[in-house]
């Protein structure tokens, strides 16, 4: 039996959780960093909260045996990411990133491209005067200067800073095409932000954005560590590790 740490937040990690629960040959836990007071329920083992860093992760391995680590982080989690990449190096243990793939432009869509938070934040003033703000409850502080109206969207209440001319609104995707049109409409927005968080419990706000005609700031994501491969699905990253070779985990003893 092999031991897995899948690193989660996602629904990917959910689903991968799942596809793996019952299966005799893995072990599996599910850590979540415990920043969402309340996560949705997940197949098998979870644990909740940070390990302590890159070495913390890397002695967890350890102590476990673990025979495998699963980044499926959301996209933008990019410290974390690092972290997993130096703690499975560290401890010996096979990586693989689960990433789903990001959003494209298509015919209609108006969109503005920033490489960070604080460049999509420079850019905003220029696309219009009423922002539907969807960069997640931590990255809302890059706005908080700014003198347009924002509608903020999260699933938790956002610790300040935050925009002065702000309003609220506290929801769980996925959203329909219909929901986002009349979000926008009644709030009259005329500049969608996000990043490019990718898959389809959120993508409805595109959709929506391109009926309007409105521009989209777009930040891009992150690369993914260096060497670490990459799996596109929960599917794809079973079968990674279905494929691994049956090696016993560092420290282990037939």
């Amino acid at each position: 039996m092999r031991r897995v740490l899948i690193l989660g937040g996602t629904g990917e990690a959910r689903e991968l959780a799942r596809l793996l629960d019952g299966d005799t040959a893995f072990d599996v836990t599910l850590s979540l960093a415990g920043r969402t007071a309340a996560p949705l329920p997940a197949a098998g083992r979870t644990r909740s909260g940070g390990f302590g860093g890159a070495a913390g992760l890397a002695g967890w391995l350890r102590a476990e045996r673990a025979g495998a680590l699963v980044d499926a982080t959301h996209p933008f989690a990019a410290a974390i990411s690092r972290h997993a990449a130096d703690a499975a190096s560290a401890a010996a243990v096979p990586l693989l990133a689960v990433r789903r793939p990001g959003w494209n432009a298509g015919p209609g869509d108006r969109w503005h491209l920033a490489d960070t938070l604080a460049e999509a934040a420079a850019l905003l003033p220029a696309l219009g005067t009423r922002a539907f703000l969807t960069v997640g409850r931590q990255d809302l502080a890059a706005f908080a200067a700014t003198r347009l109206f924002c509608l903020v969207r999260s699933v938790d209440p956002p610790a300040p800073p935050l925009p002065a001319d702000h309003r609220l609104v506290l929801a769980r995707g996925p959203f329909t095409v219909e929901d986002e049109l009349r979000l926008m409409r009644d709030h009259r927005i005329d500049v969608l932000v996000t990043k490019d968080s990718g898959g389809d419990a959120t993508a409805a706000k595109l959709a929506a954005a391109r009926a309007f005609g409105l521009p989209v700031l777009v930040v891009r994501r992150p690369r993914p560590p260096s060497g670490v491969p990459v799996a596109r699905t929960p599917a794809e990253a079973a079968a990674w590790l279905r494929a691994l070779p049956h090696a016993l985990p560092p420290g282990a003893t037939p």
